[in-house]
């Protein structure tokens, strides 16, 4: 007779797990897009953050609540042209922000038909980059150190311009601050809404342009001038492709990021803990 051998139930536990991590990986690969509750969470703060900010965006008295990070944005906006000349061959002089939410680019060189575009597209790049970091919070203190260089750039630019000194220094208090409450974990939601209000400035930005006619020149009118078609033709394409950036962002942040909040939160204690 052959000898009995018996299974503990320690065993069949540790089987039962195992199928039920082998079942969830597997059902994750056959469906990439299906979304967890942390995700649905980052996904509805992501559409409240687009409603206030389209509502503060265009309602009198109470618009100046987004005034910092509209001089943040624009910051951005501004990295983009001078990062865009730099990279054709351009040298930047200065890049200034004025205090009626505008900015500008002095620079000498580089080509028009990338520095141009870039200043919009740039920003919006930058902007789903956050978002897509938003969805995990080591992957925001990640993002946060990218920005930093990316301010410290922008701060020798703009080192004779106070307004832009002190909204980068403001930033990066913010930045800071988050990343020691809590092991970081509300350093994700302010990556995220410095992400969707960076995607969608030059949607918004355009349509204040171009549509409302708040301004006479911009980006999008001085490379129709140069390079044929009208401005608002090109101000659509741009904020398509902002657009574009921004689903792209979503999407990409689904399928990469899926660890619940906890994992999250301990996964980011192994990264420059706090």
């Amino acid at each position: 007779m052959p000898p009995f051998h018996s299974t503990s139930s320690r065993g069949y536990h540790d089987y039962g797990l195992t199928f039920f991590e082998v079942s969830h990986l597997l059902g994750r690969s056959l469906n990439p897009l299906k979304v967890n509750d942390t995700q649905r969470v980052t996904l509805v703060m992501i559409s409240i953050y687009t409603i206030v900010i389209a509502l503060l965006w265009n309602i009198p008295y109470v618009r100046w609540v987004l005034w910092p990070f509209k001089m943040l944005t624009i910051a951005f906006h501004e990295f983009g042209h001078a990062i865009a000349a730099r990279m054709t061959g351009g040298r930047v002089k200065s890049i200034t922000l004025d205090p009626h939410e505008g900015g500008v680019t002095h620079m000498a060189g580089g080509i028009s038909m990338i520095t141009l575009p870039a200043g919009y597209l740039g920003s919006s790049l930058i902007g789903a980059l956050l978002i897509f970091s938003g969805f995990n919070t080591t992957a925001s203190k990640v993002a946060s150190l990218v920005l930093a260089v990316c301010f410290l750039l922008t701060l020798w630019w703009a080192r004779k311009d106070w307004l832009t000194i002190i909204t980068i220094l403001l930033a990066v208090g913010l930045l800071i601050a988050c990343w020691f409450l809590d092991h970081a974990k509300p350093l994700r939601f302010v990556v995220l809404f410095i992400g969707v209000m960076s995607a969608l400035y030059s949607v918004w930005d355009i349509c204040d342009d171009l549509i409302l006619r708040k301004v006479n020149t911009s980006d999008a009118s001085v490379f129709a001038q140069k390079y044929g078609g009208s401005s608002i033709c090109w101000g659509v394409v741009w904020s398509l492709i902002s657009i574009m950036f921004l689903i792209g962002a979503i999407l990409a942040g689904i399928i990469t990021f899926h660890q619940s909040t906890a994992q999250q939160i301990q996964d980011s204690k192994t990264f420059l803990p706090t």
